[in-house]
C-alpha cells in the first residue's frame, strides 16, 4: 500500500513540476498512437470497406484472417520484426531498428487488423437495402464507398478507439522493435516497465498513474466523437 501511495505523491509532483522527462514520454506516447493510427486508417480503410461491401471469392477467409490478427501478440510481432530489421536481414537497409520509425512500423502492423476487422464488420451491419437502393440510383464504385463510410461511422470510430488504446498501451513491440530507448523511442507503458524491472516501483506506479490519465482523456475525447457521430446518425434517420 505504501508504494501505492508514494506513487500517487510522485505522479503529482511529477504533474505540477512540469517534469521534461514526464512530458516527453507524453508525447512521444501521443505521436506513436497517432501516428500508427493514421496509417493504419490509411492502408486498412479501403481494405475493410471492400471486405464489407464486397461479394467475391475468398472474402470469407479473408475477413477470417483480419478477425484472427485481432489476437496477433505484440510480443510476437515485434521478434518477427526485429528479426527482419536486423543490418543483413530484408528490411535493414531502411536502418528501423532501435528507432522510432521502427516502432510507428510495428505498432501501425498491430493497429492494421483492428481497422480492417471492425470497419468490415460496422459496414456489414448497414441498414439492409441501403446499398442496393443506392446502386439502383445508379452511385458507382465510390459513392457506395462514401455511403457506407457515413453510415457506419459509428463502428469505425470503435476500430479508431481500439486502435489508439491499444498504440498508448502497447509494450512488447516497442521494447523489441524500439529498444525502449530512453529519450528516443520510450512510451510511458515502456518506462513504467523499465521502473519496475529496476526496483523503482513507486516511479513505476507514478507513470502507469499518469498513463491511464492519459488514455481517459484521450479515449474519453474520441469516444465523445463517437456519441456525437450517433447522434447525428440517429437524427438524420428520425
Amino acid at each position: 500500500m505504501s508504494f501505492f501511495l508514494e506513487g500517487l505523491r510522485q505522479a503529482w509532483q511529477l504533474i505540477v513540476h512540469h517534469d521534461p522527462f514526464l512530458w516527453h514520454l507524453v508525447w512521444i506516447t501521443l505521436k506513436v498512437a497517432a501516428v500508427s493510427t493514421i496509417a493504419a486508417l490509411v492502408i486498412g480503410l479501403p481494405i475493410g470497406l471492400t471486405l464489407g461491401l464486397g461479394r467475391f471469392r475468398g472474402r470469407g477467409p479473408l475477413i477470417l484472417l483480419a478477425n484472427a490478427g485481432l489476437g496477433l501478440p505484440p510480443v510476437v510481432v515485434g521478434l518477427v520484426l526485429s528479426l527482419l530489421m536486423f543490418p543483413a536481414a530484408p528490411l535493414g537497409r531502411f536502418h528501423l531498428l532501435f528507432t522510432l520509425r521502427g516502432v510507428y512500423v510495428a505498432q501501425s502492423l498491430l493497429a492494421l487488423p483492428v481497422i480492417i476487422a471492425l470497419t468490415a464488420a460496422a459496414v456489414a451491419d448497414m441498414a439492409p437495402g441501403l446499398l442496393p437502393q443506392a446502386r439502383a440510383y445508379g452511385a458507382r464504385r465510390w459513392q457506395l464507398a462514401l455511403l457506407a463510410l457515413r453510415e457506419a461511422r459509428v463502428g469505425i470510430m470503435a476500430a479508431v478507439i481500439a486502435a489508439v488504446g491499444s498504440a498508448m498501451s502497447e509494450v512488447g513491440a516497442i521494447v523489441l522493435v524500439g529498444g525502449n530507448i530512453l529519450g528516443l523511442d520510450q512510451t510511458l507503458a515502456s518506462a513504467a516497465l523499465q521502473e519496475v524491472e529496476a526496483g523503482h516501483f513507486a516511479n513505476g506506479i507514478a507513470i502507469s498513474i499518469l498513463l491511464m490519465g492519459l488514455i481517459l482523456v484521450v479515449l474519453g475525447l474520441l469516444t465523445l466523437l463517437q456519441q456525437f457521430g450517433a447522434a447525428r446518425r440517429m437524427g438524420a434517420s428520425s
